[in-house]
């Protein structure tokens, strides 16, 4: 990680964690960044840990984290929800329509991913709702193409935090779209989301 950091030092980090030495690899990583950073726990943590390194992840320049908990530990949630000094957001707990109402009161976000959501009109009704809940709004990726980068990018008036560089992680692309350097994020000037099949593709 710090070597792709010296390579293209990005303005901003997600960081996979749910590891025993997840605050060192923390410590280690801003050594070498003034980016902020972002982590995601992926359901690694008790509640007693997560609310034990909030202050000093914040300390680090974390300015949320993601899914710290297992799933269905809504209990440990609310504790979190109560007690931890970073917002919170959900992820696994968090993948279809009916989950979002569950979130409120547990988690200070939501992520939306729309492979997962079934698309961009499920996924825009669960911003919404969240936004009438008083919660954050967010829109993930998983590893996926342009197409699904672009459709995301679409969405990004209506939230507050976006992760989308899955395309970025493919070694081939089938599409042109959203284009994602570290200056800004450039929009194609195409009909519908603006994506198209590459032609070997196509």
């Amino acid at each position: 990680m710090v070597a792709k950091m010296k390579e293209v030092d990005w303005p901003l980090y997600k960081i996979k964690l749910g590891t025993p030495d997840d605050l060192a690899i923390i410590r280690a990583l801003r050594e070498h960044t003034h980016a902020r950073f972002r982590i995601d726990a992926n359901c690694a943590w008790t509640a007693d840990e997560t609310i034990r390194l909030a202050p000093k992840l914040k300390a680090l320049g974390v300015e949320f984290m993601e899914q710290p908990l297992a799933k269905d530990d809504l209990a440990g949630m609310e504790r979190v929800y109560a007690h931890s000094v970073l917002p919170i957001i959900a992820d696994e707990s968090c993948i279809v329509e009916s989950d979002v109402k569950k979130c409120a009161g547990r988690f200070h976000g939501i992520n939306v991913k729309l492979v997962k959501a079934g698309g961009i009109t499920p996924a825009l009704r669960m911003l919404r709702e969240a936004r009438q809940l008083g919660m954050l709004t967010m829109v993930g990726c998983m590893t996926e193409s342009s197409i699904g980068i672009s459709a995301i990018a679409h969405l990004a008036p209506l939230l507050d935090y976006v992760d989308m560089d899955g395309a970025m992680l493919l070694s081939e692309d089938i599409a042109t779209g959203v284009q994602i350097a570290v200056e800004g994020v450039k929009f194609p000037e195409g009909p519908g989301i603006g994506a198209q099949l590459v032609k070997e593709f196509s």
